[in-house]
């Protein structure tokens, strides 16, 4: 198993939970953050003042996938976040030693 943090355009999401939802990844977890990353944020103009807004919203959804499932995910979710320009977002892939359904006791895959 694979846990995937994906860090995405907040106007993406619905995109992105439904190309989810079309390979069968239907649990995941959304936190609104903020950050940056090689821009270091972007100027923007408020009332006449220009300002440096140095962290950006951003959209972080939490993804356990199957192995197998992986390289698929992963291309459906590059497939519609993509706008390339700078600040489309970032997934990182991390390692899942287990898995507990806390309800059924159901371990490991099952628990997916």
């Amino acid at each position: 198993m694979k846990k995937l943090e994906i860090i995405i355009r907040p106007q993406k999401l619905e995109e992105v939970k439904a190309a989810l939802g079309g390979l069968g990844v239907h649990g995941m977890t959304v936190s609104e953050v903020s950050g940056f990353g090689r821009q270091m944020g972007h100027r923007e103009v408020y009332r006449g003042s220009s300002f440096e807004a140095r962290f950006v919203p951003k959209t972080r959804l939490e993804v356990v996938v199957h192995d197998e499932a992986l390289e698929e995910v992963l291309n459906a979710v590059m497939g519609v976040a993509r706008s390339g320009a700078v600040g489309d977002g970032k997934i990182f892939v991390l390692p899942v030693e287990s898995a507990l359904r806390i309800r059924t006791g159901e371990r490991g895959d099952a628990a997916l």
